[in-house]
């Protein structure tokens, strides 16, 4: 089999379902325990500023695994790693159901990260290798597709979940669809195809800077974004550690500059086109999170409305990805990403600024054909761009180019939600200036990632 054959029709659909489900559980998983916190935080016997650490923990050992494994899905097999997370990822899980103290449960979801970072980090590695490469446009678009209503349905998923049971349900729901995964995946996932050289070197010395780095930067981050205002060492501590992120970062990055094969992909990164779409999807991904954390705000204690309310004018946004995406998928080949990239970003950005501009006393209607804008020009970027990330890569970087997607994804995320804390630590009113600034800003973030996805049609010339 050739990279290009893909796989036969029946098993093609079987693998893609073990790569829907698979990032349906990971991403959504990122944002799942939201609503649960205050109740989690209750029934532990812990305060507020510990419990984040639930969300945390998943946060960071995903974004700091995602490359690690992705370099090992290169050596071993996509398959492997893929199959492998899963595994953790249902028995981390179970851990998480059953736990009964705070650390136990951030442990639990520290291990949850990781299986999650095994089945991001070589998900669009393995679209590559099961769809015929006519056909790759429409699989990456049912992947972006996956990633972004998985996004935005964490929160109304567990909305649903909590009003019937309590918080351990957020995670025994994965235990039946990640034992469905695997025993799928084991019979129709695809196997590398086979290296003409010899694979890339594995250093745990580099795995430990990688870890490090992204580790002091997201906490520093953390500091300085959600408790600037909750302490008076916090900005300090915050700055000395994203200091301290920069300079493990110079050590780390100096180590791969001259390898090959590295594990921060810096050989693709010298590739103008791909350099491009990594930057086109960190500020979309910045804008998206900033739009998603600051509509529940707007909507529920701006506009007064009621949960049910609010969460059906939120679905506006999903369905018009899920409409536009495969659309996105079919232009793919016949137009150059570029401009269809950036068209889907000029989309989006006015939807984020008509949401931001909206009128003083908006109905549902104005506020859900907004939102409906927001996620088709998303769903027109995203498709293409992702298409472009994982090509431009060669074959045999297929799992380092998809790591990167992913880290894009959680880096340009956690952006999005540093900011957005910063706006409210100045304008904590929620009388609607932080909320339409942070759209405003939304705006111009998308706009930027419009104008990278537009310089990557003179950069393939």
């Amino acid at each position: 089999m050739t990279v290009q054959d893909g796989l036969p029709s029946p098993q093609r659909g079987k693998a893609v379902l073990v790569i829907v489900l698979g990032i349906a559980m990971s991403v959504m998983d990122g944002s799942i325990v939201n609503l649960a916190l205050p109740g989690i935080a209750r029934q532990l016997q812990a305060e507020a500023s510990q419990a984040i650490w639930v969300v945390n923990a998943y946060q960071i050992a995903s974004l700091v695994m995602l490359l690690p494994l992705a370099a090992l899905g290169d050596r071993l097999g996509y398959r492997r790693v893929y199959l492998v997370g899963m595994v953790l990822f249902v028995l981390s899980s179970i851990a998480a159901m059953l736990a009964n103290s705070l650390p136990m449960l951030t442990a639990a979801r520290a291990l949850q990260g990781l299986g999650a970072a095994g089945i991001m980090s070589v998900n669009t590695a393995l679209v590559r290798l099961i769809y015929p490469s006519h056909r790759l446009g429409r699989g990456i678009a049912v992947n972006s597709m996956v990633v972004a209503t998985s996004t935005m349905a964490g929160p109304a998923v567990a909305a649903a979940i909590l009003s019937v049971a309590s918080w351990p349900w957020l995670f025994a729901l994965n235990v039946p669809l990640g034992l469905l995964t695997l025993w799928m995946g084991r019979r129709a996932l695809p196997f590398n195809p086979t290296r003409a050289e010899a694979a890339p070197q594995f250093s745990l010395i580099d795995v430990g800077l990688n870890v490090l780095m992204f580790t002091l930067v997201f906490i520093g981050a953390d500091y300085l974004g959600v408790r600037s205002g909750a302490a008076h060492s916090a900005p300090v501590l915050g700055w000395a550690l994203l200091a301290s992120g920069v300079a493990v970062g110079v050590v780390y990055l100096r180590r791969q500059w001259r390898l090959t094969a590295p594990l921060f992909p810096l050989d693709l990164l010298r590739i103008p086109v791909f350099a491009l779409s990594m930057g086109s999807s960190l500020g979309a991904f910045c804008a998206q999170m900033l739009a998603f954390l600051s509509l529940p705000f707007l909507l529920l204690e701006v506009q007064g409305r009621s949960h049910m309310d609010a969460g059906l004018i939120m679905t506006a946004w999903p369905l018009a990805t899920v409409v536009v995406a495969p659309i996105a998928g079919r232009l793919i080949g016949r137009y150059p990403a570029g401009w269809l990239g950036g068209i889907g970003m000029v989309v989006f950005a006015s939807g984020l600024l008509l949401v931001g501009l909206r009128p003083e006393h908006a109905t549902s209607f104005e506020m859900g054909w907004r939102l409906a804008l927001c996620g088709a020009g998303f769903a027109l970027f995203q498709s293409p761009n992702n298409h472009t990330i994982v090509t431009t890569a060669p074959v045999h970087r297929s799992g380092a180019a998809s790591g990167m997607l992913g880290t894009a994804r959680l880096t340009g995320q956690t952006l999005g939600a540093v900011i957005l804390a910063a706006i409210y630590a100045i304008w904590n009113q929620h009388d609607g200036r932080g909320e339409t600034i942070a759209l405003c800003l939304a705006a111009g973030c998308a706009l930027l990632a419009g104008l990278s996805s537009s310089l990557r049609v003179r950069a393939s010339r």
